[in-house]
């Protein structure tokens, strides 16, 4: 990769992140807020630690080494890096079952956010299919079935990968539930001590984060440029939200340009798996143009209203 390309990967990745995680940082503010000095203080600071270095750092790294174990550890972090031919075919071999397995989940996410949660409505056919939402189910369903049908035919193991997309994505929604549960309690008991709420934010940080970093590897596959680009998402984000919350939440509809990105990276994410190569300017220029969008929206105060 040339200089440029890594400076629009990590961009592109950083602003993913902010905007994918913005919900929870909100959150995360509010609950900070009726905690003491000292504790918010290393929140702050070992927070940003824990969830740069240990989850956006480590998960990557995992999930490229469960999907091309021949690598191992080290080989993992430093495969797009490396000019060794033998580096260059395991992560060109694998590379498809991270994909499809990253591409369903995000997909899944998206369905889930536009049929079953409630929102800012950023554009008038949202409205109507938060209305749809017993038909999530189907859906995703029917498109799970399709995209294994097409993966079967490449090889079982994509078809596999793909399935297992769909299971994580339905393991990290039920432990959001009992965090997103969990954290309203937090927001309304004082009885709480400091120590339990810290263990609380950084459990639901770690949940959040799982969708930077599924959605990162549209933009490469490379782990340091995801931690550079997510930890630094991460830190201006947790930054951003405690000396400004009210007026982030004045920007309603990022979280919308937030999910039609998701989708997008989703389905580069497929495309890619199948063997359509999808230039790498793609993800990060979508993201901005989408971001951009809704934040434009945000700012000018359009919209279809809130649910």
């Amino acid at each position: 990769m040339d200089i440029p390309a890594i400076l629009l990967t990590v961009f592109g990745l950083s602003l993913f992140e902010i905007v994918s995680s913005i919900d929870n940082a909100i959150i995360n503010a509010e609950v900070l807020s009726t905690m003491k000095p000292p504790a918010r203080k290393w929140f702050l600071f070992w927070g940003v630690v824990t969830a740069v270095f240990v989850v956006r750092g480590l998960l990557p790294w995992m999930i490229v080494w469960a999907t091309s174990p021949a690598l191992g550890p080290i080989g993992s972090l430093t495969a797009t890096f490396s000019s060794d031919p033998k580096v260059a075919r395991a992560v060109e071999t694998s590379s498809p079952l991270l994909l499809i397995g990253g591409g369903v989940f995000l997909i899944f996410l998206f369905f889930h956010w536009l049929f079953m949660e409630n929102k800012s409505y950023g554009l008038p056919v949202e409205r109507f299919i938060r209305k749809q939402s017993v038909w999530f189910y189907a859906v995703v369903s029917i498109l799970l079935a399709m995209i294994v049908w097409s993966a079967l035919k490449v090889h079982p193991f994509l078809a596999f990968s793909a399935v297992m997309g769909s299971t994580g994505f339905f393991i990290v929604y039920g432990f959001r539930q009992t965090a997103e549960r969990e954290e309203e309690r937090l927001l309304q008991k004082n009885g709480q001590s400091d120590i339990s709420k810290i263990l609380y934010l950084e459990v639901i940080d770690a949940t959040f984060s799982i969708d930077g970093v599924v959605g990162a590897f549209a933009f490469t596959l490379s782990v340091p440029l995801i931690l550079l680009g997510n930890g630094l998402g991460a830190i201006i984000l947790r930054q951003l939200t405690v000396g400004n919350v009210e007026r982030i939440k004045k920007y309603r509809y990022l979280k919308n340009g937030a999910m039609y990105s998701i989708l997008a990276l989703g389905v580069i994410m497929i495309l890619d798996s199948f063997g359509h190569h999808i230039p790498q300017w793609v993800s990060p220029l979508t993201t901005l143009l989408l971001i951009a969008y809704f934040g434009l929206k945000s700012r000018n105060g359009g919209g279809a209203g809130e649910i």
